[in-house]
């Protein structure tokens, strides 16, 4: 009776007209950078960061996550029909769903991913409603000393689990992490990392980084590549699938959601690592795994359905413990922190209508979604139409004033462009920014936790070790730097990402 009392809560707030109309707005723009190659979700957020500090909390929270989970959904329309992925989770997509629409069934392949990702939307966010006030419940019992061993088995997840070289992924963490400790110590009043800047005592701005490194230095990394145009399908047909085609499906996009749901909420997760693993998975089982990559439509249901799934559990985590599974997670987090918010256990209490409201507002964009990516399938590709020398400009612009706007500070445009050669430079070394926010966001969290545990404890690390919770998240870590040592374990990970490099 109380999870509907909240679910009526949540819909209440969701179905209000300016957070309904801030969430079609954040699918729309979702779907519309899911069929963009080169944009994606992390780069949008950022660039919209300053506009949510005018919103309410609620709105700005329902438009962020539409955007989100909506890329997942547009990137499978091009990956479909021109062999080009929106989204990185749409890699897999590509390889079954081409050749169907090659073979003439275009519309089945997309129907077949438009449902698997409704229904894999839709029971992951079951998952959340049922889930996320459980591990509040459990995250309230957290000491000091939980939450630091918490956030220091996060960050190794990340560097497990990131994409390209584990070195690489730790630097980057470290970084982001020394980034987020500059300013002014709050306990000793100690300046650090300012460089003699006053403008620095507070610390650089998580937008500001945010922006630059991924709004700016995506930007110019897209420019250093050439336009890629494939032959686009002039027709599309069969948009509604017959009920033998959908009982074909059910059951991968079933096991892509509970696969999803599982993954998404690992801290480095995330659709990428879902739709690969759900697809590995499909081809292990199936009867005929020699027809995966000649158009099986099992490869495009099980993938579509996870990445959906994983874009969505990654708010439990992040909802109710305030630890980001991902670099979006990472942003929303951020968009909190505008808000005067803080995630974590007392949000559900301090703030259940903004909780449910955000887990309401996921059923009905769904919904959207499904409205959306079928009807409007010829207006999508048509956007891949449009050079990408047209659009880095307007980007660069909306870029440099939602900086300017944070604080009318000309010295936060410098940063930002400063963070945005370091994005260019990171992405030509293959250094993967998105762990840096991580770090960003954790480091001061984990420095907290830390004073306040050993304070707590005069200063006796066997605090973290006394705490059966603390012990549980050390012995994981531990347990996970082992695998990240492990050479046999290390080039399987390095092969299962290969094929998205």
């Amino acid at each position: 009776m109380e999870l509907l009392n909240n679910l009526a809560l949540g819909f209440s707030t969701a179905l209000a007209p300016v957070n309904l109309m801030y969430g079609f707005l954040g699918v729309l723009l979702g779907t519309t950078i899911g069929v963009l190659p080169g944009l994606g979700p992390v780069a949008t957020i950022s660039i919209l960061l300053p506009i949510t500090f005018t919103l309410p909390p609620e709105a700005a929270l329902i438009m962020l996550a539409g955007i989100y989970y909506g890329a997942a959904y547009g990137g499978s329309t091009t990956a479909i029909l021109v062999n080009l992925p929106g989204e990185s989770s749409s890699v897999v997509t590509a390889i079954d769903g081409y050749q169907m629409a090659r073979r003439g069934k275009a519309g089945l392949a997309l129907a077949t991913a438009a449902l698997s990702s409704f229904i894999a939307g839709t029971l992951a966010t079951v998952l959340i409603a049922v889930m996320a006030p459980a591990l509040a419940e459990v995250a309230l019992k957290f000491g000091p000393a939980d939450y630091f061993s918490l956030m220091v088995f996060g960050l190794i997840a990340a560097v497990i689990l990131a994409n390209g070289s584990v070195v690489k992924a730790i630097g980057m963490i470290l970084l982001g992490v020394l980034l987020g400790t500059m300013g002014t110590d709050v306990n000793t009043g100690t300046p650090r990392f300012t460089f003699g800047v006053a403008e620095f005592s507070d610390g650089i701005d998580f937008a500001v980084i945010a922006m630059g490194m991924f709004g700016l230095g995506e930007t110019i990394g897209n420019l250093s590549r050439k336009d890629e145009t494939n032959g686009v399908l002039s027709e599309v047909r069969g948009l509604w699938p017959s009920w033998a085609e959908i009982r074909s499906f059910l059951a991968p996009a079933l096991r892509g959601t509970a696969l999803g749901s599982c993954l998404g909420m690992l801290p480095g997760g995330g659709p990428v690592l879902s739709s690969f693993s759900a697809y590995a998975l499909e081809k292990k089982i199936s009867r005929k795994p020699g027809e995966f990559g000649k158009g099986a439509i099992e490869g495009v249901a099980g993938p579509e359905a996870a990445n959906n799934a994983a874009a969505q559990t990654a708010f439990i985590p992040m909802l109710t413990l305030g630890l980001p599974s991902s670099a979006v997670m990472a942003l929303m987090i951020g968009a909190l922190m505008m808000q005067g918010l803080s995630p974590g256990p007392q949000l559900l209490n301090n703030n259940a209508q903004l909780f449910w409201g955000l887990i309401a507002s996921m059923w009905i964009g769904n919904a959207m979604l499904v409205i959306l990516n079928l009807p409007l399938i010829g207006i999508w590709v048509k956007l891949l139409s449009v050079p990408y020398r047209m659009l880095y400009p307007a980007i660069l612009l909306i870029c440099c004033i939602g900086v300017y706007s944070l604080k009318s500070s000309a010295l936060d445009v410098i940063v930002a462009t400063f963070f945005g050669l370091m994005g260019f430079v990171f992405y030509r070394l293959k250094c993967e920014p998105a762990p840096l926010l991580l770090g960003f966001i954790l480091g001061p969290m984990i420095e907290e936790n830390l004073r306040r545990a050993l304070l707590i404890s005069h200063g006796s690390p066997v605090v973290f070790v006394d705490r059966a919770i603390s012990l549980t998240f050390l012995i994981m870590s531990v347990l996970l730097l082992i695998v990240m040592i492990a050479p046999a374990i290390r080039t399987k990970r390095d092969l299962a990402f290969q094929e998205e490099g």
